[in-house]
């Protein structure tokens, strides 16, 4: 299943009148500041020693954190706001950025990471597009992700086909996965998402933005999924789940590494999160396919998640601040990245070769989708209503790959509602 970084939450009504969160840090002593994060395992264990780094460098400082679901963390950063207890920074889904924007307590980091210092320029564009509301800017980049082709090479080898290459289109890929695909033994091309979550939306978009088109109009006043580009990219998926029945559809949203590990499944888009689990097979990696013919290229999709930070009275918000600048300067984030095995959020670490063939080497195809980073053109809208319109769309993909319905029509319908909801502003 797709990371909880992915995850869309389903909170779009937000109270506007939010009470006023506590004042500063004591005049003695260092200055305490909480942290909520939902790291686990090892990547819970590297931010831990990041965080005892920095307060054995910065004694007048003390930085507590405390785990919080990331699934969780908008709804809980929400009441503890209304209380007066909120976190100083908060790691927070880049899709919930419209939602963000709107409480008071939100410190708008537009100057501050204007400052020379910050080298704002060299996180990825997809990374500040998405911090980004308007005028404000509501985080700083705390992680970033990518969707690309991870494909079985045994497979690929005992059906004869030659392996993906970076000239791939749909057609090939749909041609590889036909070839893939035997009934007999239960064995498909390609696996998707077909809960009609988001994680379904998300491998859809980038055949969309491929293809020529977006999810709504430059404005975001209105839905234009449902172009001939929209249809164009859906015909596709409709073709191999219908026609060919080489589309594996995942209606749990759980399957996807068990069966690819298990040699079941051909290719799977996914992201870097599934690489340590696929042990069992030998693996590679490669961009996205395109359209022949389409100026689209090899667009992928980012899934960028930021650092909030809150204003807790003026010595906590600026210590607040000092401690997300270290944390996501290009030292920490090699460190966080080799650490890891989470791609790096700037530019210049993942230009690094040093930190590719070290990624590479603990897990073999990370690099690619460090390099594949550059493949992202554009970012999903930033409004208060995408959940709304995530779930119209997911549900017209669905419907489609079940044969249930025409992509044209099923996307008109959909759109219609997205338009239905944009209208409630």
């Amino acid at each position: 299943m797709i990371r909880h970084r992915l995850c869309i939450a389903l909170l779009a009504v937000l109270a506007f009148a939010l009470t006023a969160c506590g004042g500063g840090g004591s005049s003695s002593g260092p200055v305490e500041i909480a942290v909520w994060h939902g790291y686990q395992d090892t990547e819970g264990e590297v931010f831990k020693s990041l965080i005892e780094q920095y307060n054995k460098e910065n004694p007048d400082v003390k930085v507590n954190e405390l785990y919080s679901s990331n699934d969780l963390v908008l709804q809980k950063v929400l009441t503890a706001v209304r209380g007066g207890s909120a976190p100083d920074v908060a790691y927070m889904f880049g899709s919930w950025s419209p939602n963000i924007a709107q409480i008071p307590q939100v410190v708008d980091m537009a100057d501050e990471v204007s400052k020379p210092d910050w080298q704002w320029d060299d996180f990825y564009p997809a990374e500040r597009e998405a911090a980004t509301v308007g005028d404000k800017i509501v985080g700083v980049p705390a992680l970033v992700d990518n969707l690309a082709i991870v494909y079985n090479k045994k497979l690929f080898a005992d059906a004869g086909i030659a392996p993906p290459s970076p000239d791939w289109t749909w057609d090939d890929f749909r041609s590889a996965a036909a070839k893939l695909t035997n009934p007999d033994t239960g064995q498909y091309g390609f696996l998707i998402p077909a809960d009609g979550s988001e994680d379904t939306v998300w491998h859809y978009v980038p055949m969309l933005w491929e293809a020529g088109g977006d999810i709504l109009s430059p404005d975001n006043e209105r839905a234009v999924f449902n172009s001939e580009a929209g249809v164009k990219a859906l015909t596709v998926l409709q073709q191999m789940a219908v026609t060919d029945k080489s589309l594996y559809l995942d209606t749990t949203n759980e399957n996807g590494p068990k069966l690819m590990n298990s040699g079941k499944i051909g290719m799977l888009v996914t992201g870097p999160w599934d690489l340590s689990q696929l042990s069992d097979i030998d693996y590679d990696v490669q961009v996205m396919p395109t359209f022949a013919g389409s100026s689209g290229g090899h667009q992928t999709i980012a899934g960028p998640d930021n650092w909030v930070t809150f204003d807790n009275g003026d010595a906590k918000k600026q210590a607040a601040i000092e401690f997300v600048k270290w944390l996501s300067a290009p030292e920490q984030v090699k460190a966080f990245s080799l650490g890891t095995g989470d791609l790096p959020i700037r530019e210049s670490v993942g230009k690094d070769q040093s930190v590719l063939d070290t990624l590479n080497e603990n897990v073999p195809g990370t690099g690619v989708f460090v390099e594949n980073l550059n493949n992202v053109e554009k970012v999903r809208p930033t409004v208060e209503q995408y959940p709304d319109i995530s779930e119209a769309l997911g549900q017209a993909i669905v419907a489609v790959m079940l044969g249930k319905e025409q992509p044209a029509a099923a996307l008109d319908t959909a759109a219609k509602a997205a338009d239905a909801a944009l209208a409630e502003k």
